[in-house]
C-alpha cells in the first residue's frame, strides 16, 4: 500500500527531486506522519541519499517522523509566554497526560508539543488544542481545559 501511495505522489510531481518538500508534505497528509519505510522509498524513487531525505524531514518542524495523536496540544514557550508562567503550565499538562512535550500518549489520543512562538503574545501564555487558542493561561485553567478534552476522549 505504501508503495502505491508514494508512487502516486511522486508521479504528481513528475519524479522531480526538487519537489522533495512538497512530496513529503503530501505523504504526511496521507499517513499523518512520515514512516521510515516511506522515506526509504522516496529516496530510492528520487535517487537521493536516504540521509538527504531525512535531513529535509527533520529540518522542517511541520514534518513529523512519529505517529501523532488524534488531538494536538501545543503550548507556546516564547519569551512573552515564558515570563508569564509557561513552565508551570507545561508541568501541569505533562502531569495530566503523563508524557513530556514532543511525545504522544500510548493510546494515541494526544500529542503534546511546544513551539517558540504562536504570534499571540498579547494573550500569553497560550495553549492551543486542535487549532483552538486558549489565552491568558494559568496552570489551573490549563488543567481544566485539558480535562475537558480528556473527558471527551474517554466517552469515545
Amino acid at each position: 500500500m505504501h508503495v502505491r501511495v508514494v508512487n502516486r505522489i511522486i508521479a504528481k510531481y513528475k519524479d522531480n527531486r526538487t519537489s522533495l518538500i512538497s512530496i513529503l508534505q503530501d505523504i504526511q497528509k496521507e499517513f499523518q506522519y512520515l514512516p521510515a519505510e516511506v522515506l526509504k522509498l522516496v529516496s530510492e524513487k528520487l535517487d537521493l541519499k536516504l540521509i538527504d531525505v531525512y535531513s529535509v524531514a527533520t529540518f522542517y518542524k511541520s514534518l513529523r517522523l512519529s505517529p501523532q495523536g488524534k488531538h494536538s496540544i501545543t503550548v507556546c514557550t516564547g519569551t512573552a509566554c515564558h515570563v508569564r508562567g509557561t513552565t508551570k503550565i507545561l508541568d501541569e499538562i505533562q502531569s495530566q497526560l503523563d508524557i513530556a512535550p514532543g511525545y504522544t500518549t500510548k493510546d494515541k489520543k494526544f500529542t503534546f508539543n511546544t513551539v517558540n512562538c504562536l504570534g499571540a503574545c498579547a494573550i500569553g501564555p497560550v495553549l492551543v488544542i486542535d487549532g483552538k487558542y486558549y489565552g491568558n493561561m494559568t496552570p489551573i485553567k490549563a488543567r481544566e481545559t485539558v480535562s475537558k478534552y480528556l473527558k471527551k476522549t474517554k466517552n469515545k
